[in-house]
């Protein structure tokens, strides 16, 4: 009796799990990355990242290493807000910038000159 044995060639595997699921997710990051880099080149980002901002920080003073206080124009409002690390709290509500800020006239620049000078010289005195 003859017998014949049949030798069934396998593929020899070289790649192991890992290094497949590795391929795997290190491919689905990337196509991640590159869909936001797109989204965000060509402004895909939504109405509210591409609106019009209204909100502006005027003037900041750090009162210690991590709290400030803040002067922010919000629309047509100007607030005086305290910044720390776990809270903001509303300290003041001033009137909006156009109210608030009046250019000095020459005149006033002027007077203050004047004043200045008769105050400089010795025994100047200002009525």
């Amino acid at each position: 009796m003859k017998t014949q044995s049949v030798a069934l060639s396998t593929p020899a595997h070289t790649d192991s799990p890992l290094i497949s699921v590795s391929a795997a997710l290190g491919g689905i990051i990337i196509l991640i990355l590159l869909a936001a880099w797109i989204a965000r080149r060509f402004g895909f980002m939504g109405s509210s990242m591409t609106g019009k901002k209204t909100l502006h920080i005027r003037a900041s003073a750090n009162l210690g290493p991590r709290e400030r206080v803040v002067v922010v124009d919000i629309e047509d409002v100007r607030l005086v807000l305290g910044v720390t690390a776990s809270q903001i709290t509303h300290l003041h509500t001033l009137p909006s910038s156009g109210e608030s800020e009046q250019p000095l006239s020459p005149d006033n620049a002027t007077d203050f000159q004047k004043i200045m000078k008769k105050l400089l010289k010795p025994g100047g005195k200002v009525q």
